[in-house]
C-alpha cells in the first residue's frame, strides 16, 4: 500500500472595517434604547470598540490555526468606491462597503479554499473552529432573518419598514424573481457571517452582469404602473448585498447551510445572550453586554 496523500485544505477568516464620513451616513430609525440614528450609533460604537473587535478575531484565528485578514479603507477599497459612486450615486456608502466584502470574499477565494467572513460587530465566543463544525462543501453557510417579515402581520398596503429591514429585502427580492420569471419564494439573508467554499462561490456567481443587476434594481424602484405592488413596498425598495445574494442563491440553485443561533446568534433586541452562544452578532451595538459575556468565558 502506497503514502496516503492528505489534502490540508486553505483556510483564511477576515473582516473589513470602513469608517463612513457622518455627511454620508444614510439616515435609519434610532435603535429600540437610544435617542440618535442606527447609522450615528454604529459609527460610534465601532470606532470606540475598534481595538477589542480586531483582537477578538485575530485571537480566534490564531485559536483555530487559520489565517486572518483584516480590510480597511485603503486605496483598493478607494477604487472600489469611486466606482460606485460614479456609477450609480444612488447606492449609498453602507451599501458599497457591503458589496465590497463579498468583493472580497471572491478575491480569497483565489487563494483559499475555505473562507469564513465576520462582520466587523460579530466577536467569536468560542474556540472551537467554526471549519470542523460546518462542512461548507455541504453548502454556503448563512442566516436568515425570515422568522422576522412582517411580523405584525400587516396587510401588504400597510407595511412601512426601513430600507434595511427584513421585510424590505423579502419584498425586494420577490420583485426581482418574478420579473425574471421565477416563483417569488425567498429567504432573507443576513450577511453577517458567511462561510464559503471556493466551488459553490463560483456556482453563486455573484457579481455576474453585476451592472445590469443594479440597473434592474433602480428600474424598480421607480415602477410605480403596471406592478403588482403598492407603493409602500416599492418605497422600501433598495440596492443591498443581502437582497442580491438572495436572488442569486435561487437562481443559481446554491446548496445552503443555515446556521442556528449558536453560531449566529442575533443580537438585537433580546436582553440576554445564551451560555451556548459561539458567535455573537451585535447587531444592536451594546458591546457593554457583549464584552461582559466574553469575559466570563475566560479563555
Amino acid at each position: 500500500m502506497g503514502p496516503i496523500s492528505i489534502i490540508q485544505m486553505k483556510r483564511v477568516i477576515y473582516s473589513v472595517y470602513v469608517d463612513i464620513p457622518t455627511h454620508e451616513l444614510d439616515n435609519q430609525n434610532p435603535y429600540f434604547w437610544d435617542t440618535i440614528s442606527k447609522s450615528e450609533r454604529t459609527k460610534i460604537a465601532l470606532k470606540e470598540n475598534y481595538q477589542r473587535l480586531l483582537h477578538v478575531k485575530q485571537k480566534y484565528s490564531e485559536q483555530i490555526g487559520v489565517d486572518f485578514k483584516f480590510y480597511q479603507y485603503n486605496s483598493e477599497y478607494q477604487l472600489y468606491e469611486k466606482f460606485f459612486k460614479d456609477q450609480y450615486p444612488q447606492i449609498t456608502a453602507y451599501n458599497i462597503v457591503n458589496f465590497y466584502k463579498i468583493h472580497l470574499l471572491y478575491e480569497l477565494a483565489k487563494d483559499y479554499d475555505e473562507i469564513l467572513y465576520l462582520d466587523f460587530d460579530v466577536v467569536p465566543c468560542t474556540d472551537q473552529s467554526f471549519f470542523d463544525a460546518w462542512d461548507l462543501h455541504e453548502g454556503i453557510c448563512l442566516y436568515n432573518n425570515n422568522k422576522d417579515v412582517n411580523k405584525r402581520k400587516r396587510p401588504i398596503d400597510r407595511i412601512n419598514h426601513s430600507v434595511r429591514s427584513p421585510t424590505a429585502k423579502f419584498y425586494n427580492c420577490q420583485a426581482m424573481l418574478h420579473h425574471q420569471g421565477h416563483s417569488g419564494v425567498n429567504d432573507v439573508i443576513n450577511t453577517g457571517i458567511i462561510g464559503a467554499c471556493s466551488e459553490h462561490l463560483q456556482q453563486l456567481n455573484y457579481f455576474d452582469d453585476f451592472a445590469n443587476i443594479l440597473n434592474y434594481m433602480k428600474q424598480l424602484t421607480e415602477e410605480f404602473e403596471d406592478t403588482i405592488y403598492p407603493p409602500n413596498i416599492i418605497k422600501m425598495f433598495g440596492y443591498d448585498n443581502e437582497t442580491v445574494m438572495s436572488y442569486r442563491m435561487r437562481t443559481n440553485d446554491v446548496p445552503v447551510q443555515w446556521l442556528d443561533d449558536t453560531w449566529h446568534y442575533f443580537y438585537d433586541t433580546e436582553m440576554h445572550i445564551p451560555k451556548e452562544t459561539m458567535m455573537i452578532h451585535a447587531v444592536n451595538k451594546k458591546f457593554d453586554f457583549v464584552w461582559r459575556f466574553y469575559e466570563k468565558l475566560n479563555f
